[in-house]
């Protein structure tokens, strides 16, 4: 069995998502970045559509790279995402950034706090990676988050506006106030500047503490008011980004950030919600068959049973995490039964990961639709821990 903890090995991982993508995903005609290859062959099957959040994620998997390599071709590609970002996803005229591009013109141009967070965590690893201008960038990112969906009064962030910032619906979700908190955690790691470490504590403490459940979990679905909202999604429990349920994965990403909070406040709270969310997550692993259920009822049974990659990488760099901040042997061995699963059944023969696989573990095909996970999640996992210093 290969050592999971070993920096080296985990580089090599690294190296293997990041050679099936690149340089396939460099978009000559538009500029940036294609996302839609098939999972099996590598083939390019849209070539067109381009999705915020992937382009955000290349950017940050990029800089990532240039950062733990050292290698100039990752700086530049960094370099890339971050100048098509600034330049074709955002609005100069209106502020914000499109959700969906043809190419380079808008086809969708809702505001979503989802899409602008990762735009921060583009640019935020971008600043760390040296790239021009992407301290600037973040700063006036940053800037637009505050300004245009942060609600002072809650201690949280509104989800979507439309393309000329009248609030589209009342839907308040947590899964945008997570990927918030975590940009806010990443720019805090790349500038040193507390307004970010301050705002990822109250992100954190106002979802994980306060508007925890009984059990302490974690809804998915709120109103305006941030009252759950259990009923939103019912008849939708496999939607992409709000499905119906408790997510076991969104638990297990909660407690990998608020583990590397802990690096970084004086306080007990973090490190111990950390541990508690991931017992909880691990109520939706597949004792039999692995991976995490999708979702679970309010009993804990499985609502959808596929199990998706993101998911199982979110707990190995929760796992990694914890192992360093706590000392328990314990989470080790959940990161080793982590990449074991991964390994046997994630891993597509090239070296990405497969987006998703059924009950029994067999793979989906590829999407048709325009692809938002360029190897996000993998490439974290590795990235936590080889800094979590788990070899």
């Amino acid at each position: 069995m290969a050592d999971y903890a070993d920096a080296e090995w985990l580089r090599g991982r690294m190296r293997d998502v990041l050679a099936f993508y690149y340089p396939a995903c460099l978009d000559e005609r538009h500029g940036g970045f294609v996302a839609q290859l098939d999972a099996e062959t590598g083939t390019v099957y849209d070539p067109d559509s381009k999705h915020l959040v992937a382009t955000a994620r290349f950017t940050r998997n990029f800089a990532l790279a240039s950062t733990v390599f050292g290698e100039e071709r990752w700086t530049e590609a960094a370099t890339r995402g971050t100048e098509f970002l600034y330049e074709r996803f955002r609005d100069a005229d209106r502020g914000g950034y499109h959700w969906l591009l043809d190419g380079t013109t808008p086809t969708d141009s809702r505001r979503f706090c989802y899409g602008h967070a990762f735009v921060v965590v583009a640019y935020a690893r971008a600043a760390a990676a040296d790239v021009p201008s992407a301290d600037e960038y973040l700063r006036e990112a940053w800037s637009l988050l505050d300004e245009r969906f942060y609600d002072p009064d809650e201690g949280l962030y509104r989800s979507v506006y439309d393309a000329d910032w009248a609030e589209a619906d009342s839907y308040r979700g947590q899964n945008a106030n997570m990927h918030t908190c975590e940009a806010a955690l990443v720019a805090f790691e790349a500038t040193g500047d507390d307004r970010y470490r301050e705002r990822a504590a109250t992100i954190a403490k106002r979802l994980c503490i306060d508007l925890a459940d009984d059990a302490g979990r974690i809804w998915e679905h709120y109103g305006a008011d941030w009252c759950p909202d259990y009923g939103y999604n019912r008849d939708d429990p496999t939607h992409q980004f709000r499905p119906w349920g408790y997510q076991p994965g969104h638990h297990v990403e909660w407690a990998k950030l608020l583990a590397v909070l802990d690096r970084h406040v004086e306080a007990d709270w973090p490190g111990e919600r950390a541990t508690d969310l991931f017992e909880t997550a691990l109520t939706g692993w597949d004792d039999d068959g692995g991976g995490f259920y999708y979702t679970l009822d309010d009993g804990g049974d499985p609502v959808v049973g596929d199990k998706y990659g993101w998911a199982v990488a979110e707990a190995i760099g929760a796992a990694a995490a914890l192992a360093e901040r706590t000392g328990d042997v314990r989470y080790r061995r959940w990161d080793d039964r982590f990449w074991a699963y991964a390994t046997d059944h994630l891993v597509a023969p090239a070296g990405n990961w497969y987006e998703r696989v059924d009950a029994t573990n067999e793979p989906y095909p590829t999407g048709d639709g325009p692809a938002v996970e360029p190897g996000y999640h993998p490439i974290g996992a590795c990235y936590e821990a080889i800094r979590s210093g788990t070899d």
